[in-house]
């Protein structure tokens, strides 16, 4: 098992996540079996730490009349209440539904109550954030909006603005490679949010635009960084966010099969990725096997984060989650792999497709999964 952990790779002229990718593609031309690319490497799955875990059944509970669907979000706030992102209470054809409902549970899992209801800008959820006063941030991917709800659910501000059904070029937004030049104060396919001790907000942007945004408290803009590519500084798909004690900004830039790590003007610090080895038993949660096509995209290449979340300090932890194999990674910030949990599943322990976790003490982990339709509550032991 490796990390790899570099600013930049003069010796093959590449970043180390596109370095780490040509070598799974090199050992996929040997088979079209996903597990194929990694035969060397299996036999040594027994080296990486494993971390004992359990999972507590039903870490929140649903009112008879209130359903789950994906779950791309959950959050907690500083009472321990849970806040559970879901693209249920969809309305609307198959195709172009609005799908997301905000609902929050007291520390025990007991429901409190849903927080914007038939808002204005939910489309299609992406993640829930809390902030250190408990305000609650929510991220749509399909409004292209950021919403601050008070810690009384009342809404104190919006970001970016969706498309009108009365402008005649609505209609779902295309990915032009390169995409189009961005815009201050809008985006395009939003995907999460962090704060700074001193409450700036951090705000990855996205699927297109491939940037981070920062507003000050206030919510005024004060710029953003990135564009498209795999050099250290761009993106291809910012897909979560985090910042730690000191200010560094984690970003997952996952179609890159890396995370990088910048100062809170956007200057690249380092990056690192997560290389541990694929075990032979391994399957993902719902398709084909990847294939050489699969891992070059880097969506469902072993060790791209799809979740980032950071502890709280003072000796803070990074975690963070694949699709495929289905793993979730305990590193050091400094990109030192710690620990490895979890595979591919529907059972209890067991993951499909983590979309956004919240780990607000560094055994203690809840994950939110688009494809189990819920939220479980981790107990990590040691």
């Amino acid at each position: 098992m490796s990390l790899r952990h570099s600013m930049y790779c003069p010796c093959c002229d590449m970043t180390p996540g596109v370095a780490s990718r040509r070598r799974f593609l090199a050992l996929a031309g040997q088979s079209a079996a996903a597990l194929a690319l990694f035969p060397h490497l299996a036999f040594a799955a027994d080296d990486v730490p494993a971390i004992a875990y359990d999972s507590v059944p039903d870490p929140v509970r649903l009112p008879r009349d209130i359903y789950l669907g994906e779950c791309s979000g959950v959050a907690l706030n500083s009472a321990g209440h849970i806040f559970v992102l879901s693209r249920g209470n969809s309305i609307g054809p198959a195709y172009g539904a609005a799908a997301a409902q905000l609902l929050e549970f007291d520390r025990n899992g007991r429901f409190v109550r849903e927080i914007g209801h038939n808002l204005y800008a939910w489309s299609f959820a992406h993640t829930v954030k809390v902030d250190r006063q408990d305000n609650v941030w929510v991220t749509d991917k399909g409004s292209d909006m950021i919403i601050k709800f008070t810690p009384e659910s009342r809404v104190a501000m919006v970001f970016g603005r969706k498309q009108e059904a009365s402008d005649e070029e609505t209609a779902p937004l295309k990915h032009p490679n390169p995409p189009l030049p961005s815009e201050p104060g809008r985006f395009r396919q939003v995907t999460d949010v962090a704060w700074d001790a001193a409450g700036n907000t951090y705000i990855s942007d996205g699927y297109i635009n491939s940037r981070v945004a920062k507003v000050d408290k206030d919510g005024n803009w004060l710029k953003s960084w990135g564009e498209r590519g795999k050099e250290p500084g761009q993106f291809h798909t910012p897909h979560s966010i985090a910042v730690d004690r000191s200010g560094l900004v984690y970003v997952a830039d996952r179609s890159n099969r890396r995370i990088q790590v910048f100062d809170g003007e956007g200057n690249f610090q380092r990056q690192f990725t997560i290389d541990v080895p694929v075990p032979s038993d391994a399957r993902p949660a719902i398709g084909n096997m990847p294939d050489e096509a699969a891992i070059a995209a880097g969506t469902f290449a072993p060790g791209s984060p799809w979740a980032i979340c950071i502890s709280p300090g003072p000796n803070q932890v990074l975690y963070c989650a694949d699709a495929f194999p289905g793993r979730i990674y305990k590193l050091s910030l400094d990109g030192k792999l710690l620990g490895v949990l979890g595979r591919s599943g529907k059972q209890l322990k067991q993951f499909g497709w983590i979309h956004e976790m919240a780990c607000p003490a560094e055994n203690t982990l809840y994950v939110a999964e688009l494809l189990n339709w819920r939220v479980q509550k981790l107990v990590l032991h040691g």
